[in-house]
């Protein structure tokens, strides 16, 4: 099934890498892969960073032929232009964030300013505070609809270890708030349909690789991709249409191992 793939879109947080180290087996079979005249493209939520921080770090790290890497900040401001027009924007986040959103041609307001906002952006922020929480929250439940790029609980870094995700501060938000927040990474469909495009590929020539059954799997799966679980434990059957506990076992499944 997957030596038939054209292409592969490989999720990179506890797929690829955990914080600044590859995975066992990931940089030989990522390379053995582009070698083979496969298409190779990385898509993640991170919500601290572009899609160019994330191909730079991955050709620090050895693999310097990367062309191909998307992050929620790709589009956001994007998203929020189309669905709610020019918008005074709360953003409880990393000032990368703040940056796409002012890019795109909204206003950032300050948290003092809370009741001024029109749309409220939460992403992963490593100062968030009560101050913070109260802010957003209070402006999403007056009817600034709440925007997110991820809901991922949890941002695996090494050792095993994690941190928590964006996804755990937006819940705090939304529970307070009483809202549910609007999605614009993974595992809704338009950074898998911008990877695929980038790839030059139809979803049925492309399998989406992560670790993730809510995010990857079930965002691969929706834009007709084939589907794979890295998942070195084990996983239940059915969980992907291909599990994998190795990147030894992807590369020998894919033809280049």
């Amino acid at each position: 099934m997957l030596d038939a793939c054209r292409g592969f879109v490989f999720d990179l947080d506890g797929c690829v890498w955990r914080g600044s180290t590859l995975l066992p087996g990931a940089g030989p079979t990522l390379t053995a892969l582009h070698r083979a005249g496969r298409g190779v493209a990385f898509l993640t939520n991170n919500s601290r960073a572009t899609g160019l921080d994330m191909r730079d770090k991955l050709q620090r790290l050895g693999l310097g032929w990367v062309e191909h890497a998307l992050t929620p900040l790709e589009i956001l401001g994007q998203v929020i232009a189309e669905r709610y027009g020019p918008s005074r924007v709360l953003v409880i986040g990393a000032p990368e964030l703040a940056a796409v959103v002012a890019a795109a041609g909204h206003e950032v307001v300050d948290v003092a300013d809370f009741r001024t906002a029109t749309v409220v952006a939460v992403g992963n922020d490593f100062d968030f505070s009560y101050e913070r929480l109260a802010a957003a929250a209070r402006a999403a439940a007056a009817g600034a609809p709440l925007v997110t790029p991820n809901v991922d609980l949890r941002l695996p870094i090494e050792d095993g270890d994690f941190l928590p995700g964006c996804g755990a501060i937006v819940a705090a938000v939304s529970a307070a708030a009483g809202v549910t927040p609007v999605v614009v990474g993974k595992p809704e469909p338009p950074l898998f349909r911008i990877a695929l495009r980038r790839l030059g590929l139809a979803p049925a020539q492309a399998a989406m690789v992560g670790d993730s059954v809510e995010s990857d799997v079930a965002g691969g799966r929706a834009v007709g991709m084939r589907t794979v679980l890295y998942a070195p434990a084990g996983a239940r059957a059915g969980a992907a249409d291909v599990i994998v506990r190795s990147w030894a076992d992807l590369a020998r499944l894919a033809g280049v191992g």
